[in-house]
């Protein structure tokens, strides 16, 4: 299910591209990309559109992806070093 806000932002997953995408006023502005082997989760890439940048929609969208991943209880592993410092500044609740 998409996050949607009162900025106009939306995070969705996109399978069939592997990524999670966050879009602000329809128009993409950045994307997780992912591999998925049975449970578990690779993040391997994320990028925000540096005229876009510094407003928080990289946090927010891998808050979102991150989320999601638990949900479905993926295991997670963050190659991508945006995805490893953010899981590093909000561990999972037990």
């Amino acid at each position: 299910m998409p996050e949607t806000s009162e900025d106009n932002v939306e995070v969705t997953d996109q399978p069939d591209a592997s990524r999670y995408e966050i879009r602000e006023a329809g128009e993409l502005a950045g994307f997780a990309e992912y591999r998925l082997h049975g449970d578990v989760i690779t993040f391997t890439h994320t990028e925000v559109d540096p005229e876009r940048g510094g407003r928080g929609l990289g946090s927010r969208l891998i808050e979102f992806a991150v989320t999601d991943a638990r949900s479905r209880e993926l295991s997670i592993i963050p190659r991508c070093p945006f995805v490893r410092d953010w899981i590093a500044e909000h561990p999972e609740e037990d």
